[in-house]
């Protein structure tokens, strides 16, 4: 839990800091502000979505988490390094209309969908550690819960501290840093905690599914009133 607060407090320093980044970029009006929260959701979605196809369950699940964390961190400050060469290749192409929105779209999805990627597959990770039942699944939403905390203490911290007493750098090296300090954990935990992960062999579509079949008691014949018949083993009557 104190993991997930880590990564959703470092998780929104980012998107605040992006913002005002891209503002500089793109402009700060409604469009501009729809597209970047569009990008940032939307990449978290498929980054949810993608981490069971990319990494395997074989692979330990703070492991994993823990690489996600190091390379949001990466990300964030290359973001922070790359911003001022993207505005002078976004100035002397900038436009109205669909062009505009569709450079806008662009701009926001070379630089905010891969950290964000990453950002959405670490729930998705550390899920792979959690035990498949009613109890264990219970702890997802505690760390969702805690997710959510952080994102908000994030919100505050960016907002009302970080970005009015200092500047949009030092934001995002505190954020890398607390990006760097969850992975170090991470690491530490997995190395401490062993993990038998599963084959990820494919199953095979082709397979054919099994009909039960299930024993079937035939009804009492007449004449033999008081005595039922050995029960033979059939395919139900719905069976193909």
């Amino acid at each position: 839990m104190l993991l997930f607060l880590g990564s959703g407090c470092a998780a929104l320093i980012y998107e605040i800091v992006w913002f005002q980044l891209l503002q500089l970029v793109i402009g700060s009006s409604a469009v501009s502000l729809g597209v970047l929260l569009g990008t940032f959701m939307g990449g978290m979605g498929i980054g949810s979505l993608a981490l069971s196809r990319m990494v395997g369950p074989r692979h330990h699940p703070l492991r994993v988490y823990a690489w996600l964390e190091l390379a949001i961190g990466a990300l964030g400050i290359l973001v922070l390094l790359a911003m001022p060469a993207i505005a002078r290749l976004y100035a002397p192409n900038a436009g109205h209309g669909l062009f505009g929105i569709l450079l806008r779209g662009a701009v926001c999805a070379a630089c905010l969908l891969p950290p964000t990627l990453l950002m959405g597959a670490t729930l998705p990770a550390i899920a792979r550690w959690v035990e498949a039942t009613p109890r264990g699944v219970s702890w997802l939403g505690f760390f969702y819960g805690a997710n959510i905390a952080g994102a908000v203490f994030g919100c505050l911290l960016a907002g009302f501290y970080l970005l009015r007493v200092h500047d949009v750098s030092t934001a995002t090296w505190i954020a890398a840093t607390i990006n760097t300090i969850v992975a170090l954990i991470g690491f530490a935990l997995a190395s401490q905690t062993p993990f038998q992960g599963e084959r990820d062999t494919p199953r095979k579509e082709t397979e054919a599914v099994a009909v039960p079949n299930w024993p079937v008691t035939p009804p009492i014949q007449p004449g033999s009133w008081g005595r039922i018949m050995p029960p033979t083993r059939s395919a139900p009557s719905w069976a193909p």
